[in-house]
């Protein structure tokens, strides 16, 4: 028997928590999405899994991703046009988002200081941070020099 990737098991286990039914057509849209890095809309998921099966609909598409990232294993993120794309989360390094508001680009950057400002802020308030997201906007050097 294959061994489950890790994904596959905080998944089944999320799922079986929730009382949740484990469906082929939420096993071909996890896998689907494991498949390919980067920021994807479920739009881009869902015309994917539609080659793989016809019979997936796009709200089960949207709501599996919505499983996925209440799960840890997507994360949502606002690239400011509207749609929200999802990127991998478990076991992945943090990092956060620098978005071009003019042409749509996304540049991940880690910055440690950043990071250690975040955990000195939340400790001085005594706040215990579950989950954060940096997101800056503005121009990248190419349309700023245009």
């Amino acid at each position: 028997m294959k061994a489950l990737v890790p994904e596959m098991q905080v998944f089944l286990e999320y799922l079986q928590d929730k009382k949740l039914k484990f469906t082929p057509h939420r096993q071909l849209i996890l896998e689907t999405f494991l498949d390919h890095e980067g920021h994807r809309s479920v739009e881009d998921i869902y015309r994917v899994v539609r080659q793989h099966d016809p019979r997936v609909g796009y709200t089960t598409v949207y709501r599996t991703m919505k499983i996925l990232a209440d799960c840890g294993l997507a994360r949502e993120i606002d690239l400011a046009d509207g749609i929200t794309r999802y990127e991998h989360l478990y076991n992945h390094q943090h990092h956060d988002h620098m978005i071009c508001m003019q042409c749509g680009n996304s540049i991940e950057f880690y910055n440690a200081d950043i990071e250690t400002l975040q955990d000195e802020a939340s400790e001085q308030l005594g706040f215990k941070v579950l989950d954060h997201k940096l997101q800056i906007y503005g121009l990248c050097k190419d349309c700023n020099g245009k």
